[in-house]
């Protein structure tokens, strides 16, 4: 006796196919010929664009294209999902959405790891005298105020690639000698590192950043191999500032896309000495952040 199949998907990747169909489909409905610049036809019986639409305007076969929306168990590229992105008029969290499903990765995720919006500047110059920074995923530095600046002020002469958290804790003396405990800061960083780094495996900018730590540095290799993982926390962190010392700092994650990793971290004092200290220290600023 031969069991029928079921009706419904019976594995992740079927539900996630499934997902996907459906969700383009929807897309697609949506999309008036109008809008794409072709003209109408009385004999169109579906609303939206026909799927040999949107595979002539994407540059894709529309067989495969017809596959896609069936749910078929096919490979969908970074090239060819940017191309059915913008054919459909995708936004960023749909764009997001479509690559989560098809399950690659988005290319153009690393750009928009670098957008701010003007409020985040501002909200990082009101948190004064408190130090803050704005960070992505992969630690890189996106902003910061005059308190956070004042502890390492050549941060901005350094090239774009290097200013990142984790690479100047393991190549820059500088900062290493700011970190009081470096060795379990430089532990905890490369194990959320590598938690976070399970939704990204694939995209180069993460890739390409362990690959040039890995060669700079045989500590950050030795931590690496642990393949050790930690989640976000909130901690205390000693920073032996150059201008006014030891400062006993909590650090909290403001998130401003968990998606990306995008957040701000801020630096409240964890006793009043440390208070004390960075109220100080913001009295002594100038705006460029230089010691008045």
């Amino acid at each position: 006796m031969t069991l029928a199949r079921p009706a419904f998907p019976v594995s992740d990747d079927e539900i996630r196919r499934t997902e996907l169909a459906a969700f383009v489909r929807s897309r697609r409905e949506r999309i008036t010929p109008e809008s794409v610049g072709l003209i109408p036809s009385s004999r169109r019986r579906t609303p939206g664009l026909r799927r040999e639409e949107v595979a002539q305007l994407a540059g894709v076969g529309v067989t495969w294209y017809t596959w896609l929306e069936q749910g078929r168990d096919i490979n969908a590229s970074a090239q060819v999902l940017d191309a059915i992105a913008r054919t459909l008029r995708f936004d960023e969290i749909e764009r997001a959405h479509l690559f989560t499903l098809a399950g690659t990765a988005d290319g153009n995720a690393q750009s928009r790891c670098a957008q701010l919006s003007p409020a985040v500047e501002l909200v990082l110059d009101r948190l004064e005298p408190y130090p803050a920074l704005a960070v992505n995923g992969r630690y890189d530095i996106l902003d910061y105020n005059r308190v956070w600046l004042s502890a390492f002020p050549r941060l901005a002469t350094l090239p774009r690639e290097d200013q990142n958290c984790l690479w100047l804790l393991f190549t820059c003396q500088e900062w290493r000698r700011t970190v009081v405990d470096w060795d379990e800061a430089a532990a905890r960083m490369v194990a959320q590192y590598r938690a976070a780094m399970a939704e990204h495996v694939a995209e180069p900018a993460w890739k390409g950043l362990i690959a040039r730590l890995n060669r700079a540095s045989p500590e950050f290799a030795e931590v690496w191999a642990r393949h050790d993982i930690r989640g976000p926390e909130n901690a205390v962190k000693r920073i032996q500032h150059p201008l006014v010392g030891l400062l006993r700092l909590s650090y909290t994650y403001l998130w401003l896309d968990p998606g990306l990793g995008t957040r701000i971290v801020t630096y409240t004092p964890a006793d009043t000495r440390t208070a004390t200290k960075l109220e100080s220290l913001a009295r002594r600023l100038d705006a460029d952040g230089a010691v008045a």
